[in-house]
């Protein structure tokens, strides 16, 4: 059975950084991590393989997110830097097979979800 525990959400002010943090167990997946705001849809982040050597960011946060992950330790991380008050979400750690062969940037892409964590940007 996987299990996703994230930690690291909090409240910050706009222009700080904040590094996310998603232990894992049941074994290395392709791993990535979605988002909620307030009434709004769930957006993929960002995606990284098994092995760590591809990444993939959503336009939104490229250039200022980096995903990464330590197979040693069962960790991925999503480190934040330059927050906005637009990146006020619950922030959801996934990983998964993709058994659909839906896009990796599709929630159907990951069978395995966390139970989120909440980064506040205050302006």
């Amino acid at each position: 059975q996987v299990q996703l525990v994230e930690s690291g959400g909090r409240l910050v002010q706009a222009g700080d950084s904040l590094r996310l943090s998603c232990a894992t167990s049941g074994g290395t997946y392709a791993m990535g991590w979605f988002r909620q705001a307030p009434e709004k849809e769930q957006e993929f982040v960002a995606r990284i393989s098994r092995s760590g050597a591809n990444t993939y960011y959503a336009d939104s946060v490229k250039g200022r997110f980096t995903i990464s992950r330590d197979n040693a330790k069962n960790t991925v991380y999503l480190q934040m830097n330059s927050l906005k008050p637009e990146d006020t979400a619950d922030y959801y750690c996934v990983a998964g097979t993709n058994p659909t062969g839906a896009a990796f940037t599709s929630r159907w892409a990951y069978e395995y979800w966390g139970q989120g964590t909440q980064v506040t940007v205050s302006s």
